[in-house]
């Protein structure tokens, strides 16, 4: 039997700017009913109300219709997207401001496992930091309810995977508004999606997101069959779009694979054959940036040792690692703008490079949309062709009424998806993308990965996007922090596979869990006979059978959800055979809920094995 809801909203009506926003007075307002445990993904274009919704759910603005029901007792946790710090000298005074201040003890104990020291100055701390002190104390309050809007920003892969595994154990209910993926994918049950002032919810996770999205836009183009050809491009040239988006990029993941395999050879071993290329000169012809044992230390830490790669004319290059590792200071000695200590760097002298960053700061609140695209005309030149300054917003989803809307009251992700815009357009073979995908929509993610994949120049990413990077990159430069960098032929998941070959398992720490914090792939800790002695006496037979064979069984279980979920990633898969994604998508649901009891299970063991 479902649980009553904890929140709901029931045909709740905005207005903003003197628009309906959501419902109206001819248009049925909003629904929404949150339970117990409910892992819930609110998927949405930049500007559709997301961020909005959350403040209505949180009671921080008041409908203009409907009604707001919350079960007395629940407490109700926002972590912003860009939570204000300037009030505050440290983040530990951050922490523990606001109406319901966390115990101090708390967010020391996660900001612990998240590596983060709160007596750190909000003068000059770095977004990461910002983050973890955000995350640190929302976690601390111990939420019913847990709103997260873009969680994984400015945080590396590590803090990524420790949010990831402390989700996973939550034993309360969370919404996420995300970019990320593969975050998504691993965390979430169900999926609220706001859609032109329309809020729908599907009982499947992200996985099964874009399959149900392609089938009511489907729907929907059927209907739109009966309105006249006007009105159809008016309502409809976005949606179409989106799907003929995504059928494009299957043929170019096609593309990349073999871009990926011809890059492999190049890399391997001597004496492994060079696939598509003739000769040892024609491949040194194609190099842009040669690096030969580059190094370069920061006082006695070694930030980069002993670093060679010849990059050539059109690679798509991540770099990845953890804050700290030295993402930046590779960036800049590969761009030449940092000298090595030893070693040379050698830079084609035709490469003019385009720097996208993570600020932002190049967007003034006061210019237009058309002065920041056409200085005021209506003509844009896009890498030496002229267009329509309205037609070329249309290409970067934009609502071509919006060219003399100011930018101050656009979003975060609508004046990302301008920069973007503006700096695609100049002529440049070499782009450097610094967290490109921070503040952006899906379907922006989708337009910036088909973007790249026809920039004809070479493309530098330092992200911690996995899924992005699997879809975008042809090598991964992969840093641990003690100065090697890994150069993997693929995606994140390439270098993670490195990773893992190359690395036995690790004591767990302390207890406290790091990496994805999943108990049930932690390494034992040492000294295992004491706690065998110790679970032979508290548990009963049946209990150390379990806990003994919980921990493959749940393994089995996430092979199986993440096989499923790779299924429902096909946007055909609907139309094509609706009985198949049914049963699917219900043995998801299935799949999802033993594994979450299985888990619970296995650490209510534990915690006897280890009390």
């Amino acid at each position: 039997m479902a649980q009553p809801p904890i929140l709901s909203l029931e045909g709740v009506s905005l207005q903003q700017g003197g628009k309906w926003l959501f419902g109206g007075p001819d248009k049925d307002g909003l629904d929404l009913h949150i339970r117990p445990r409910d892992r819930l993904a609110l998927i949405g274009r930049n500007g559709v109300g997301k961020t909005t919704l959350f403040r209505l759910i949180d009671d921080r603005i008041e409908a203009d219709k409907g009604l707001r029901k919350v079960k007395p007792g629940t407490r109700i946790v926002v972590l912003e997207q860009e939570p204000d710090f300037s009030p505050f000298a440290t983040l530990m005074d951050f922490a523990l401001g606001g109406e319901h201040a966390p115990a101090e003890h708390e967010v020391e104990a996660i900001a612990g496992q998240l590596g983060i020291d709160m007596a750190t100055p909000t003068k000059g701390a770095s977004g990461g930091e910002k983050r973890r002190a955000a995350i640190a104390k929302a976690l601390a309050q111990d939420p019913d309810l847990l709103l997260m809007d873009e969680p994984t920003n400015h945080l590396d892969l590590s803090a990524i995977e420790w949010l990831e595994g402390w989700l996973d154990r939550y034993k309360g209910a969370f919404v996420v508004i995300s970019h990320d993926r593969t975050f998504l994918k691993r965390l979430t049950r169900a999926t609220i999606w706001l859609d032109r002032g329309i809020l729908r919810r599907k009982e499947v996770g992200f996985g099964g997101y874009e399959a149900w999205e392609e089938q009511v836009y489907a729907e929907e183009a059927r209907a739109a069959e009966k309105l006249d050809a006007k009105l159809k491009l008016e309502a409809h040239w976005l949606e179409r779009g989106v799907t003929a988006r995504r059928k494009r990029n299957q043929g170019r993941l096609e593309k990349l694979w073999e871009m990926r395999a011809q890059r492999a050879a190049m890399i391997a071993p001597k004496g492994t054959a060079k696939l598509g290329l003739a000769t040892e000169e024609e491949f040194k012809s194609k190099s842009v940036i040669v690096a030969e044992n580059v190094s370069k230390s920061y006082g006695e830490r070694k930030i980069i040792r002993d670093f060679t790669l010849r990059i050539q004319r059109g690679d798509r290059i991540g770099v990845v690692g953890a804050n700290g590792a030295g993402k930046t200071t590779l960036l800049k000695l590969l761009t030449g703008e940092l000298a090595p200590d030893t070693g040379s760097v050698e830079i084609s002298k035709k490469l003019t490079g385009v720097m996208i960053d993570q600020q932002r700061s190049l967007l003034e609140g006061d210019v237009t949309v058309r002065q920041v695209l056409a200085e005021g005309g209506d003509w844009i030149d896009v890498r030496g062709t002229r267009k329509h300054v309205q037609g070329y917003l249309k290409e970067f989803l934009f609502d071509p009424k919006v060219v003399d809307t100011r930018v101050g009251i656009m979003s975060g992700g609508e004046r990302s998806r301008l920069l973007l815009a503006r700096e695609f357009a100049r002529k440049s073979n070499l782009l450097v993308l610094d967290e490109p995908t921070n503040d952006l929509d899906l379907e922006t993610l989708d337009l910036l990965q088909e973007v790249i994949a026809d920039y004809e120049g070479t493309v530098l990413i330092v992200s911690h996007d996995r899924d992005f990077l699997d879809k975008t990159v042809t090598l991964t430069l992969g840093l641990d922090g003690s100065g090697t960098v890994d150069v993997v032929a693929g995606g994140y998941e390439d270098w993670e596979a490195k990773r893992r070959e190359r690395k036995s398992p690790l004591p767990r720490a302390g207890g406290t869990g790091s990496g994805s914090g999943k108990a049930h792939k932690s390494s034992p800790t040492p000294e295992p006979a004491p706690a065998t002695e110790r679970a032979s006496k508290k548990l009963s037979y049946k209990d150390q059978r379990d806990y003994e064979l919980l921990p493959a069984r749940i393994e089995e279980l996430e092979g199986a959800i993440t096989r499923g979920e790779a299924i429902l990633a096909d946007p055909d898969l609907y139309t094509a055979d609706p009985q198949k994604f049914a049963t699917i998508t219900k043995g998801l649901e299935n799949a999802r809920a033993e594994k979450h009891a299985a888990e619970e299970r296995w650490l209510e063991l534990a915690e006897l094995v280890e009390g």
